[in-house]
């Protein structure tokens, strides 16, 4: 390896302690390819950590650390900045509780601050489970508005990618009468803006960008709605107007298929599930006869922040936690993707 290639340093939150993402954390830095990406620290606990490795049967060890400097990233060691927030006592595998969605937003919380210090070139984060972290106090809806805030950004989006496959939310987690609301112009532009910009940063120039409609047929010239012609072609029209490879709207049952076949590079979606769909039957999939999910792609992005942080795209799966069945596929791919964009913006690292 070149002595100038750069390993972005990545602080991966560990997930809810009770909840699959302890287990994929682990089983994804046991691949010897991860720390040839990246210098990853664990944000965690120790403890819970060690229960992860031992339960799954991994050849790994803990390097305990109390600040960043004290990681060694070497062959077979994880490296964990440890909160010492939840004693393995308290662990309670396939349970929401409080104290674990209270672990699990510090974890978060620490990472965020890291980053915006500067002391990580990236965040990834593990699967949180919103009824804990709010029966722990914190009010947020999921991983996207708590980095908003935490960040200061006011203009963020979801993407969801796999592979070539991606889709970028003008609104995600409310009701889907909310979402309809939220379909404004204004808003519909920045998320095809920040799409554009994204696509730059994974080396997709020129990117051709498709906007799907809201309504059935996309509202079939005003008989099933008028929210496109309202506002999604002026927001299109714009897009166009300032350079960007824009078509839409287009009507959402036939839009991604489109991308799958090569047409576009990235669809921009009106709201949580009709994105969220079509990426996870694209990049998941279960097996009946050994009832585990032999497939489990994808990764969540937060755009337009100031920091990176990209997600594994499934949830806690409190059902498996504890049993070592947990497919790490996603955390892996979540891993590479972070590793990827730090790499464009500090090419020669620190």
């Amino acid at each position: 390896m070149s002595s100038n290639f750069f390993r972005p340093l990545l602080a991966i939150t560990m997930g809810d302690p009770g909840s699959i993402g302890p287990e994929v954390c682990v089983k994804a830095l046991a691949e010897p390819e991860i720390t040839t990406l990246c210098r990853p620290l664990v944000v965690g606990d120790a403890g819970v950590l060690a229960h992860a490795i031992q339960f799954c049967g991994l050849p790994l060890q803990l390097r305990v650390c109390r600040q960043v400097a004290d990681a060694g990233w070497t062959a077979g060691t994880v490296d964990v900045l440890d909160l010492a927030n939840l004693p393995l006592a308290d662990l309670r595998l396939q349970e929401v509780t409080a104290a674990q969605g209270g672990a699990s937003f510090a974890y978060v919380e620490r990472a965020i601050k890291l980053a915006m210090a500067g002391e990580v070139d990236g965040t990834v984060t593990g699967p949180i489970s919103k009824a804990a972290i709010n029966a722990a106090g914190y009010r947020y809806s999921g991983h996207t508005e708590i980095y908003g805030e935490m960040t200061g950004t006011k203009d963020y989006a979801m993407m969801l990618v796999d592979g070539n496959f991606r889709v970028c939310h003008v609104s995600t987690h409310v009701s889907l009468r909310e979402a309809c609301d939220r379909v404004k112009s204004p808003r519909v532009l920045k998320v095809i803006e920040l799409t554009a910009a994204t696509l730059q940063r994974l080396g997709v120039t020129a990117g051709r960008i498709a906007v799907a409609g809201l309504n059935p047929h996309c509202g079939e010239g005003g008989l099933f709605g008028d929210e496109e012609e309202r506002e999604i072609v002026p927001a299109v029209a714009a897009a166009r107007a300032r350079g960007l490879t824009v078509e839409g709207p287009l009507p959402a049952d036939t839009v991604f298929s489109k991308m799958r076949g090569g047409m576009y590079d990235a669809v921009v979606v009106m709201y949580h599930d009709q994105g969220h769909i079509p990426a996870k039957l694209v990049g998941f999939n279960f097996d009946e006869a050994s009832g585990s999910w032999d497939r489990m792609a994808g990764v969540n992005v937060t755009i337009g922040l100031p920091i990176i942080r990209t997600s594994v795209d499934h949830g806690t799966a409190y059902d498996r936690a504890g049993q070592g069945s947990a497919n790490p596929q996603s955390m892996r791919e979540a891993i590479r993707l972070a590793a990827q964009l730090a790499g464009t913006e500090k090419p020669h690292g620190r």
